[in-house]
């Protein structure tokens, strides 16, 4: 029993120490910031937001060993989040979580996968800020789709009919060039052409009924 729980704990820790290590912990001033996404794994196309803590530094420790507690209330219209995807960028405002003082939201629907930088603009209290901050990479949509989308079917058969008609053309030309001067190999040619079409024709009809 003892053993059973020696490793739920250790799942349990493990659990909080990945949540934690998907968020950018920085300082300004004398006060401790954080931001990272609320949804993880973050993807694109999906409405999310970046979650962003304020609080006050504790003397004698190492940014690295800080903790966000005593958060920081009545920051909504004092601080923005400029988010920033290559040369574009948005202007996002702060919506407090009323749970949790000093923990912030900036929703934002991340439609292309990628790297994002998040510029933090305001005051906190009498303190300015303008700090850069980099949330974990936005992954591609696809990455936790599942089956398929239809329309990925539908794009194999648009695909799979103009490589057809592509087909046919170049078989036109082909006899075409060959009514001049015909021979068995040549009408050999062709007859073999002409099943080979007659049988993609017969794959896209029966995929068609599927």
């Amino acid at each position: 029993m003892k053993f059973k729980v020696f490793i739920l704990s250790l799942l349990i820790t493990s659990f909080f120490s990945g949540v934690a290590y998907a968020h950018t912990i920085d300082s300004v001033g004398p006060y401790r910031v954080e931001i990272g996404w609320m949804n993880e794994p973050v993807v694109s196309g999906e409405t999310n937001a970046i979650e962003f803590y304020v609080s006050p530094l504790e003397p004698d420790l190492d940014l690295k060993d800080q903790v966000f507690k005593n958060g920081i209330p009545e920051l909504k219209k004092t601080i923005k989040i400029q988010l920033i995807y290559q040369d574009e960028s948005i202007m996002l405002p702060l919506s407090p979580d009323h749970n949790i003082s000093g923990k912030y939201y900036a929703f934002v629907n991340p439609t292309v996968s990628g790297f994002y930088q998040a510029n933090i603009l305001g005051t906190i209290k009498d303190t300015p800020i303008s700090l850069s901050m980099h949330p974990p990479k936005v992954e591609e949509r696809s990455y936790i789709e599942f089956p398929e989308p239809t329309d990925l079917t539908l794009n194999q058969i648009i695909d799979g009919h103009t490589a057809l008609i592509s087909d046919m053309h170049n078989l036109k030309e082909s006899v075409k060039n060959l009514e001049e001067k015909p021979t068995n190999i040549e009408y050999v040619g062709i007859g073999l052409g002409s099943i080979g079409i007659s049988i993609a024709i017969i794959a896209i009809v029966r995929s068609k009924q599927k």
